[in-house]
């Protein structure tokens, strides 16, 4: 970003409707010098792009008239309790009315008129307050205008009980939209409290000294024992250790790390000791780009609320200028009554108001995206979320992906297991490697007692040898031994050659096995109607070998880089690719949805539209599950606020309802649509309890 163009992210106070949202991005818009300017309506941020030279107060000068209030992000003192919500406040003040109108009528009838008059215009005061400053700002006539015009009106023309009930009514939805609101930003919120804390900060003197993560400063050195989770990103400059990247990598075993090494804010240090020399500072780091990435997301809006949006904006001068029509034209030329006729034309007002309609989308979005969050997968924003309702195709990575990313022993050639693993398991115990993890593992799994080794030496990557019980052991690659022994072969495994006393005595295969849970993920996303398939630049038998253990699933295989780029082009569309690391960043961008394992790296987080926090394949078949849901829910949504405008439209004219029941057009249709987004954040995926 330029230096001289500065991004700012503001708490929105009061934001608890789709429309409000529109409004305040139209008038920071307008300021001199506002670049890019988004609101979150799920997570309440506004994000702004200014010039150095606009002045930071502007943007509350351009939002306050509207009736909301920013501060800048962290200075917010957070949403206050339910009851001190002004919407509730004036919600029991309308009422306290009409239980005092109503009290009036049995005690003093003459005077009930002037009660529901009164009551309504306190009611309505606020919202014509608010109306009057959209106004002015230059936003035209909204959903307070129109509903302060019908109450007014309906005042005029002796309707006042019905007014009174018309700003109650609304006053509900307008609560139960904003409770709505609330609930899906608590929920995002939970996953800000992955983010460490404190820090052990290395001081000059040799002191140890525990800070907040926020003093710590690039070039600072930090000390991390066993256990905790590691303060900021950072490069290890002494010790050694076996880190849990899962919530950031997508891999699943511990990562040996050393001197050199990167190590992640977040992630936990499972053994080991390690000091480290801070590279990002807090807000930088990999995991504040996924709390990043969560605050965001509703800010990039799905297209189906693009174009409501667009709609909404010629929709309600249409729907004033067809209530006015509908009030004057059968009085001016077929001579009908008045005030009948004005009547009607007011309870069009209410009935053609788009709150509900502009809320369809967003309210559903908004609640999927944190219902996805509580499931451990990160969506970048409302367009990621219906694209992924729409998949056709899904193509899969295979290393770290549909493996597990981390070998296990599955066969032993020319010696009885429980033999020859006792010998290798005594050289491999101080390694780190995946093989020696792979040898231990099934050591312990068969109770095998492992002997202690002696004269240990080892070139990296290529053999380990020592003495175990006066003899000779070797262990290596087949590269390393001079190759495989004779009446053996690699089946898409690897290979690993045991000498004893300079003889080739065993042969050890291991293989990346399947993810557990990746058969039946697979088998979800097929009943999903979405064709799957493996690409990957591995050899063809260990491709193959995993196809078949996942159900005989397609595959392509021995494709380099623009071989997987050209077979994501083949595939139906839109069309999802799901990876887990930089080589996978290319081929995630040029898919229509790109799923990064984990959240990768940030290049493949950046590459990618959603991010598995666990490496977890049957997170990714819920949450296309849930995606369906969400787009059914939108449609469901549109057609429930469209469809009662439609049959009130026509009752209305026909004279068979009124302002009492012309407000469920709006306010009705808003309870209702609510009400099926909040069901999002309560879905859960089918054949689950």
């Amino acid at each position: 970003m330029s230096a001289d163009v500065r991004e700012l992210t503001f708490d929105v106070e009061g934001l608890d409707c789709a429309d409000c949202a529109v409004k305040i991005e139209k008038a920071v818009r307008e300021l001199p010098g506002a670049k890019e300017v988004s609101v979150a309506y799920g997570s309440g941020k506004l994000f702004v792009k200014l010039d150095a030279a606009a002045p930071t107060e502007a943007v509350a000068r351009a939002v306050e008239p509207l009736g909301y209030r920013v501060r800048p992000e962290g200075e917010s003192p957070g949403e206050a309790p339910w009851w001190q919500n002004p919407k509730v406040k004036m919600l029991g003040v309308s009422a306290g009315f009409i239980v005092l109108a109503l009290l009036t009528q049995l005690i003093w009838p003459a005077a009930a008129r002037w009660v529901w008059s009164a009551g309504a215009l306190v009611s309505v005061a606020p919202l014509a307050r608010k109306a009057w400053a959209v106004l002015r700002a230059g936003n035209g006539l909204d959903i307070n205008a129109l509903v302060s015009i019908a109450v007014v009106g309906a005042i005029l023309i002796d309707a006042a009980p019905e007014a009174l009930v018309v700003v109650f009514l609304f006053l509900i939805g307008e609560v139960l939209e904003g409770h709505a609101a609330a609930r899906a930003r608590g929920t995002l919120r939970e996953l800000a409290k992955l983010a460490p804390t404190k820090a052990r900060r290395l001081e000059a003197d040799g002191s140890v000294r525990e800070v907040p993560v926020e003093l710590l400063a690039v070039g600072e050195r930090v000390q991390v024992p066993a256990g905790e989770r590691i303060p900021a990103d950072a490069v290890v400059e002494e010790g050694t250790g076996a880190v849990d990247e899962s919530m950031l990598t997508g891999e699943s075993a511990p990562v040996p790390k050393q001197a050199g090494d990167p190590i992640y804010a977040g992630t936990v240090l499972l053994e080991g000791q390690l000091v480290a020399r801070v590279t990002a500072p807090a807000e930088d780091s990999a995991l504040a780009q996924i709390q990043k990435l969560v605050e965001r997301a509703d800010a990039m809006k799905s297209p189906t609320t693009r174009v409501i949006d667009r709609f909404a904006r010629y929709y309600t001068p249409l729907v004033v200028v067809a209530a006015a029509l509908a009030a004057t034209v059968p009085p001016l030329l077929f001579a009908q009554p008045w005030e009948v006729w004005i009547y009607r034309g007011l309870a069009l007002l209410l009935i053609g108001c788009p709150c509900a309609l502009v809320l369809s989308a967003p309210a559903a979005v908004t609640s999927a995206l944190a219902r996805s969050g509580r499931m451990g997968v990160l969506v970048k924003g409302g367009d990621v979320l219906e694209t992924a309702g729409r998949l056709a195709s899904l193509a899969f990575d295979k290393t770290g992906t549909l493996t597990e990313g981390r070998p296990r022993l599955v066969r032993v050639w020319g010696a009885d297991e429980r033999e020859i693993l006792p010998l290798v398991a005594a050289l491999e115990r101080s390694s780190a490697h995946p093989i020696a993890e792979a040898v231990l593992a099934r050591a312990e799994e068969l109770g095998l007692e492992v002997p202690e080794a002696e004269d240990l030496d080892a070139l990296p990557g290529a053999w380990v040898k020592g003495r175990v019980g006066g003899r000779e052991v070797w262990v290596g690659s087949p590269a390393a031994a001079g190759g495989l022994p004779e009446g053996t072969r690699e089946n898409g495994e690897t290979a690993s050659v045991v000498k004893l006393d300079g003889r080739t005595v065993a042969v050890l295969f291991f293989e990346d096995a399947p993810r557990p849970e990746a058969a039946e993920a697979l088998a979800r996303v097929r009943a999903l109607g979405i064709e799957t398939v493996i690409l990957s630049g591995d050899r063809e038998p260990a491709v193959r070998r995993l196809a078949e253990q996942l159900g005989g699933v397609a595959y392509r295989a021995e494709l380099r880089p623009e071989d997987k780029l050209r077979a994501i082009q083949e595939l139906p569309h839109p069309v999802g690719m799901v990876g887990d690391g930089v080589n996978d960043a290319p081929t995630l961008a040029a898919a229509d949805l790109g799923v990064a394992m984990g959240s990768g790296t940030q290049v493949a987080l950046e590459a990618a539209g959603v991010a598995l926090v666990e490496p977890n394949l049957t997170r990714l078949a819920h949450f296309l599950q849930l995606a369906r849901a969400a787009l059914g829910n939108i449609y469901a949504n549109v057609a429930v606020a469209l469809g009662l405008k439609a049959i009130f439209l026509v009752t209305t004219l026909l004279g068979y309802t009124g302002l009492w029941l012309a407000v469920m057009a709006d306010t009705g249709a808003t309870l209702l649509v609510t009400a099926n987004a909040l069901r999002l954040l309560a879905w859960r995926p089918s054949g689950t309890r």
